[in-house]
């Protein structure tokens, strides 16, 4: 069974499944995460959804350069999470299934080419305090030793 964190699902509500890819991005005792300012600003795990045709890894490394402008290196399967969410951006409800990586951001290629979207190095501290869902703050926490 896949653990769930976050709002239990509504009734009534048809929620359609899609997975996605995070990574968790260690360098000199930072981590490197994204700052998403709409539809409501908060700092995120770079990823995102795994396209039709995409193998989980394609994905991991085409999200995080998108968010981050970084290229990656070594990524490492942590575990994975579900969690039930609207996403206004999509209009929709969704059953989001989450893959976490643990990954080594090598080389900055540029700005990340996602709108809205700015790459900032924050200490694990901070990120298991102030990313924008419970499950990415548990793998944070729990992969740097703080939980």
């Amino acid at each position: 069974m896949i653990r769930r964190f976050g709002e239990t699902p509504k009734p009534g509500i048809l929620y359609r499944q899609r997975a996605g890819v995070y990574a968790i991005l260690p360098r000199d005792g930072q981590l490197l995460v994204t700052h998403q300012a709409a539809p409501i600003p908060e700092l995120q795990l770079p990823g995102g959804g795994i396209d039709p045709g995409e193998s989980p890894l394609q994905a991991l490394h085409r999200e995080v350069f998108e968010e981050t402008g970084w290229k990656i290196a070594r990524p490492l399967r942590l575990g994975v999470f579900r969690r039930f969410t609207y996403m206004p951006e999509y209009d929709l409800w969704a059953e989001k299934v989450c893959v976490i990586y643990r990954a080594h951001p090598v080389r900055e290629l540029g700005a990340p080419s996602e709108p809205g979207h700015q790459a900032i190095w924050i200490s694990p501290e901070i990120a298991a305090r102030e990313l924008g869902n419970e499950g990415d703050r548990f793998f944070v926490s729990r992969e740097t030793g703080l939980a």
